[in-house]
């Protein structure tokens, strides 16, 4: 899903100036507020737990995006849910990458997550950022009520994973 100019802009500095602008203009403090109001409203019918990262500018040690969101999951441990249920929303701004990592307990297909990073990808290039991560998000809640365990009878959820999302 990379779509950027080409090795130019790592090798101009081009992708860490855009990353970090587009963090600062797109992702205020009222949005990534939206995103946690967002998740905990969705997390509240099903066992599943949805963790945002975004990243303005990736590190130099992992060029491969998929494999950085895979180091993200690990290191901010979106696998340590009670039900292995975690799933991770991962957004390299730098490189115009999206990916969504699940942990073994979601029942969803790869051309599932494929489907929303590319509807996401599709309302980032048309500057539709607030909406688009919204949506993204909604689709991906909707995959956790029926891919997930549910609640069981009279039990309310419990938030094993921050609503918040992290900035990298």
């Amino acid at each position: 899903m990379r779509q950027d100019g080409g090795k130019w802009k790592e090798l101009t500095g081009w992708a860490f100036i855009e990353g970090h602008w587009l963090r600062r203009k797109h992702f205020t403090s009222q949005l990534l507020q939206q995103i946690a109001q967002r998740i905990a409203q969705g997390e509240r019918d099903h066992t599943g737990e949805l963790m945002v990262a975004i990243e303005a500018v990736s590190p130099a040690h992992e060029r491969k995006s998929h494999l950085r969101a895979l180091e993200v999951f690990g290191r901010l441990r979106v696998w340590d849910t009670p039900h292995n249920t975690g799933v991770l929303l991962y957004l390299a701004l730098d490189k115009h990458h999206i990916e969504v990592i699940a942990d073994r307990g979601v029942a969803a297909e790869n051309k599932v997550w494929e489907q929303i990073c590319g509807q996401l990808q599709v309302r980032l290039q048309q500057g539709d950022y607030v909406a688009g991560v919204l949506a993204a998000i909604d689709a991906i809640e909707a995959v956790l009520r029926t891919g997930c365990p549910p609640l069981a009878q009279g039990a309310t959820h419990t938030n094993d994973l921050p609503d918040e999302p992290v900035l990298l």
